[in-house]
């Protein structure tokens, strides 16, 4: 196909949807440079979706793992769908999610837990939905270096250069107990009390006998929306980038965060990153896609014009060259750096991204699935994901009544849309960008279609299958328990 051709095919697609021009001549430029320098590697099939509205902005937090978002900016893949994508960060999770809700902002990158909990009515309610899952794993918990000394003197195998991992909080516990004896109970940072962070913090400090708190006094059934009722260790809402300082300034004595702020720390020399959430629950999800469903219903075109984008900016993070080495991923943390994205260093940005963790200065090890964006089917919105947030929010009392096993299930049903995920794509597959085989093999006759396989990957080895949530629940030492009879309603 040549060049002319193919500037004719793409300019009878973006001109239906951008009458006023600007995009349209952005357009044809960058592509008629492309065909000059021979870019063009493939025939483009099929028209645009008539999208209802082709002028977005969208929200985003200073973090990593926002980059489907940006890349699809950047590397024009909302463009090719003809639309107009501004990209805006936000201050914190909050006053993201309450723009969305507002309507001031089309769509934004979100915490895997911030749909659920505002379709619950945790906190700020509203019916958010999610076509889309940004990514798996990504996070680290990061202690301050005088903590990590004391957790060393807790055990002697940790004071190794290069100690064994995963490491679990056992050697956290005398510390937290001695100080909660002297009045002085620990406190950590998480970035907000629906975030994965929260979730995986609680999880790590539970597995080994340290209570987290609770968001309902169990006795008396009254509301703690702080979250620490019966606690060992405080856990307060921290924004990402502000993590490092609020550790040097000895305000908290670790967190749980995003990237690069763990990387951050060890940069610095004030932290010391202990465990990843890849060894808390391997390829968990992270960070979704979400608008509301009422912007949903008025946009159907949008929406699924939107995921197609994010799914080829997933694919493009994720590609690997026949040694397995992402072929991309420099490039990305070099966009990622600038001071309208994530605006950290390259070169911390870089570490995580590229496969590689530093635990300490004298740690740094391989590990290519600390972010990912495509591969393992990370992008499709599973409801056994959903299913696990719910069991999480009931767990520590954030859905404060008791709930029986179906309503996990309609639940999550109403939140996660693998229906638009996989209208995207169809077209996908027919504009030859994708292949059936890069999806997860759904049957749609099974009762269980769009939950993943049970697992024990995770940090205490627990057996977690979403098709049985009560049990579940209760399979915890640490948490609210449930009747059992729940189970089967």
């Amino acid at each position: 196909m040549t060049s002319i051709q193919y500037i004719t095919t793409h300019s009878n697609r973006v001109r239906k949807k951008h009458k006023k021009g600007r995009l349209y001549t952005l357009s044809i430029i960058y592509i008629a440079c492309l065909g000059m320098l021979g870019g063009f590697t493939h025939k483009v099939h099929g028209e645009l979706l008539d999208v209802e509205k082709d002028e977005l902005t969208f929200g985003f937090i200073k973090l990593t793992d926002c980059a489907p978002l940006v890349i699809a900016k950047e590397k024009l893949f909302f463009e090719e769908e003809g639309l107009d994508v501004k990209l805006e960060a936000q201050a914190n999770w909050k006053i993201l999610l309450d723009r969305v809700i507002s309507g001031e902002l089309d769509g934004a990158h979100m915490l895997a837990g911030q749909p659920i909990g505002a379709t619950i009515g945790f906190g700020t309610q509203a019916h958010i939905i999610t076509p889309y899952s940004l990514d798996y794993n990504g996070n680290g918990i990061t202690v301050s270096k005088e903590l990590w000394e004391r957790m060393q003197s807790n055990d002697e195998a940790l004071k190794s250069p290069t100690p064994k991992h995963p490491i679990t909080a056992d050697s956290l516990k005398p510390e937290v107990e001695a100080r909660k004896t002297k009045g002085d109970t620990m406190r950590m940072g998480m970035v907000f009390p629906v975030s994965t962070h929260n979730y995986e913090i609680r999880y790590w400090l539970a597995a080994a006998g340290i209570r987290p708190g609770y968001y309902l006094d169990i006795a008396s059934g009254a509301i703690d929306t702080t979250g620490t009722t019966d606690a060992d260790v405080l856990l307060s809402v921290t924004p990402p980038p502000q993590m490092p300082a609020t550790l040097e300034a000895k305000t908290i004595d670790g967190y749980c965060v995003g990237e690069p702020w763990n990387q951050q720390a060890v940069a610095r020399g004030i932290g010391v990153p202990v465990t990843t959430n890849y060894d808390i629950w391997k390829n968990n999800p992270e960070k979704v896609f979400g608008v509301t469903s009422q912007w949903a219903k008025e946009n159907p075109n949008t929406i699924i014009a939107i995921t197609k984008a994010l799914i080829r900016a997933g694919m493009w993070l994720d590609e690997q060259d026949s040694s397995g080495v992402y072929k991309n991923r420099h490039e990305a943390a070099r966009i990622l750096s600038r001071p309208e994205y994530v605006g950290a260093d390259y070169a911390v940005i870089k570490n995580s991204m590229t496969g590689y963790f530093y635990f300490q200065s004298t740690d740094k090890r391989p590990m290519p699935d600390f972010n990912v964006f495509f591969n393992h089917h990370a992008s499709y919105p599973w409801y056994s994901d959903c299913v696990w947030f719910l069991t999480q929010m009931r767990r520590w009392g954030q859905i404060p009544q008791s709930k029986s096993a179906s309503w996990y299930h309609e639940t999550a049903k109403k939140i996660y849309r693998p229906d638009i995920y996989m209208a995207a794509a169809k077209h996908l597959m027919e504009e030859d960008y994708m292949k059936k085989e890069q999806l997860p093999a759904i049957d749609e006759d099974d009762t269980w279609a769009g939950y993943r396989p049970p697992t024990n990957d995770f940090i205490d080895g627990n057996h977690y299958d979403a098709r049985k949530p009560i049990e579940y629940i209760n399979s915890f030492k640490i948490g609210i328990k449930e009747e059992i009879q729940l189970s089967k309603q």
